[in-house]
């Protein structure tokens, strides 16, 4: 299965020239788990900021609390390591402070789908100009491995020794559902793809979500016997299709399998300049009476 990796406008760099450039040393090497995912998508997001070529002065990481949300302390820009669930409510509030700053938000899925699942719909639903990264391991990997809102139905975690029986959140489906005007899922395998993804979310004028399937073996993984790191990557390999195939493929077909790619792309207004534009035309209208 070939899946479309998009155009990368740079050269994909060494690793050692982004952690120099867009890390902070001193605070390497990361707390993460061998073979986590979580490095390579903070390292994604870093290629992505690259190839875009934002200025780091301008640019801010918010992150809440969990595995994914070590990432603010590891990139060197002004970043903010907010409360369990807050990150967009900082993010909102920074982005309504200063429009003209890129506000990447990294977040995991506990974090974003559970207690700060409200907070995830109502950004949506402005359109707030922010961009979302999902580091999604499917649990709760900081706090002991409890299941999470992404969780597959059957699958195991410490709150779930018998099967988890909830549904899972398709995250960037929710998202997308409550207005979000950009949606795409990525992947810790298909590294360039899922670069491509973060720089499209970027270039978006509105609230966009990159939902990035990682991989936990140290809970996840290991409670529910997926295999080493390696073998979770190579089952990413072997089970991503594209939407186009989706498409084509019925329920039964398409169970078990990971979606990834640009899921949804509409244009909408973006909350902060209507907000602006409010000020500015409740300002004159005051200035015309006086």
């Amino acid at each position: 299965m070939t899946v479309n990796t998009g155009d990368v406008s740079k050269k994909t760099q060494k690793m050692s020239d982004l952690i120099y450039k867009y890390m902070r040393p001193e605070h390497l090497p990361h707390i993460w788990c061998p073979g986590c995912g979580n490095g390579i998508i903070m390292r994604d997001v870093a290629q992505a900021i690259e190839n875009l070529g934002l200025s780091r002065n301008q640019t801010i990481i918010v992150s809440g609390i969990g595995c994914s949300s070590r990432a603010a302390g590891y990139m060197d820009f002004n970043t903010i390591h907010t409360t369990h669930g807050r990150a967009l409510a900082f993010a909102t509030g920074i982005k309504l402070a200063n429009p003209e700053l890129e506000v990447i938000v990294i977040a995991g899925d506990g974090d974003l789908a559970a207690i700060g699942g409200n907070h995830l719909i109502h950004a949506a639903r402005r359109n707030i100009g922010l961009t979302v990264v999902c580091m999604n391991n499917n649990i709760y990997g900081m706090t002991g491995g409890q299941y999470s809102p992404t969780t597959p139905t059957g699958e195991f975690g410490t709150t779930a020794p018998y099967g988890n029986l909830d549904r899972s959140f398709d995250i960037a489906g929710l998202a997308y559902g409550a207005g979000a005007s950009y949606a795409a899922r990525g992947s810790a395998y298909h590294v360039q793809q899922t670069v491509s993804l973060i720089q499209e979310g970027i270039r978006n004028r509105g609230f966009s979500i990159i939902d990035v399937a990682s991989v936990c073996p140290t809970y996840y993984g290991r409670k529910n016997k997926k295999g080493s790191a390696v073998d979770m990557l190579k089952w990413q390999r072997d089970n991503a299709v594209t939407p186009e195939q989706a498409a084509k493929m019925t329920p039964e077909e398409l169970h078990g399998k990971l979606v990834i790619g640009l899921l949804h792309h509409t244009q909408y207004p973006e909350f902060t300049y209507q907000y602006n534009e409010l000020i500015e035309r409740l300002a004159k209208e005051r200035e015309d009476h006086e």
